[in-house]
């Protein structure tokens, strides 16, 4: 470490000083509903594998099929000689999967959101966004050159206050933002309302469905799908990372919105194209969902079981309205001494979640329910919770 840099020793111990440094864990071994970390087998608590098709073979058959044919690399941008068959394949897809008229697609969700927002809005155009949106769509505002208004969560009383404010400042383009599936809370944008309230001021809706998609809706298509508002929200950003096992994200919405990120997405237009082989399992786990509801059903039936188990020991868990099951704590030391007798003593890889992921005083463990648990990792993981929950008096 160089001189100049030394201040960042001073911060890291501050991190551990607060709670808030993140042990960065290590897994061996693909993803399920099992895992060895560091070494140690556990139940695995933390993926966002929500319908365990990371570890699928018809996935995995589909990845080493494209390999065959394509090679390992795409080298090169989208525009310039990366844009293979595969791609558009994939972007086709989902556009039936969706119910939209075109996507495209990008290296992830996070890539996603910085595309499009500052390519859809500028000076003198204003964005309103949830304050609890994800990072990615926070940095995709600020990469705009577009005025910013936040409002409440949800709360869409003071989201009309906030449109109505940016009509009258003379505002050219207005963008309304909000995640679908809130990942901390696992609880639902008022999408419909949001929808009404942009359509009285003339605009723009943009949902980021990252945690719906594979999720929630006709089997996992999505929270537009959900309220049944196909052709009113204008942009729909999803991920192929989490509910599809995969990697990767994407763009839905109107042929126009499609070639135009074609032309001014710049993650589109300066990043190099995702692997075949992350395509190919990308279309595999659409085809998928598209031929049938099984994993997304297995998937609510084990959510609702394991918060009920959850509930009755005496757990706080939120307002979660998704298989995303949040442990309130509160403290960030105890939930990281929470987490860390989960994994060392009962063998459950459940990882904390704290400040600046949430808010500070809003520290939890994040239970994140998968189709390929069984009903028995289902009543070990709720014991193990009890377990630990007594130890640190967080339960009787």
């Amino acid at each position: 470490m160089t001189e100049k840099t030394a201040f960042v020793r001073d911060e890291v111990q501050a991190l551990k000083d607060q709670g808030l440094y993140n042990t960065i864990r290590t897994i061996d071994g693909p993803q399920g509903a099992h895992l060895t970390v560091n070494g140690q087998k556990v139940l695995n608590f933390c993926s966002n594998n929500y319908l365990g098709l990371a570890n699928d073979p018809r996935l995995i058959e589909a990845a080493i099929a494209a390999l065959n044919r394509y090679g390992v690399g795409p080298g090169a941008v989208r525009t310039i000689a990366g844009t293979m068959t595969i791609h558009t394949e994939l972007e086709e897809a989902l556009a039936r999967f969706k119910g939209v008229e075109a996507t495209i697609s990008f290296q992830s969700g996070f890539a996603a959101n910085l595309a499009v927002i500052p390519a859809l809005v500028g000076a003198g155009d204003v964005i309103i966004s949830d304050e609890l949106n994800h990072a990615s769509i926070v940095d995709g505002v600020r990469l705009s050159k577009a005025a910013r208004k936040i409002y409440p969560h949800n709360d869409v009383g003071v989201l009309r206050e906030r449109l109505a404010e940016a009509r009258e400042e003379g505002a050219n383009q207005i963008l309304v933002i909000t995640d679908g599936v809130f990942s901390m809370d696992g609880d639902l944008a008022p999408l419909d309302r949001i929808v009404d309230a942009a359509d009285d001021f003339d605009a723009m809706v943009m949902v980021d469905d990252a945690h719906g998609e594979g999720v929630v809706g006709r089997g996992g298509r999505g929270i537009v799908d959900h309220f049944g508002l196909h052709g009113r929200v204008d942009v729909e950003v999803g991920t192929m990372s989490k509910a599809f096992g995969a990697v990767g994200g994407y763009v839905a919405g109107s042929e126009e919105l499609i070639e135009w990120l074609r032309q001014r997405g710049r993650p589109f237009l300066f990043s190099s194209a995702i692997t075949p082989s992350d395509v190919a399992a990308c279309v595999a786990s659409v085809e998928i969902l598209d031929s049938s509801t099984e994993l997304v059903d297995r998937l609510w039936s084990n959510s609702a079981a394991f918060k009920a188990m959850m509930s009755d020991a005496g757990f706080d868990i939120g307002v979660s309205e998704t298989p995303i099951t949040p442990v309130m704590l509160g403290d960030e030391h105890l939930a990281r001494e929470f987490s860390r007798k989960l994994l060392e003593e009962q063998s459950v890889f459940a990882q904390a979640i704290a400040f600046p992921t949430v808010a500070r005083g809003k520290a939890r463990i994040r239970v994140m329910i998968s189709a390929a648990h069984s009903a028995e990792d289902l009543e070990m993981g709720a014991a193990s919770f009890v377990a630990a929950g007594r130890e640190l008096g967080v339960v009787t």
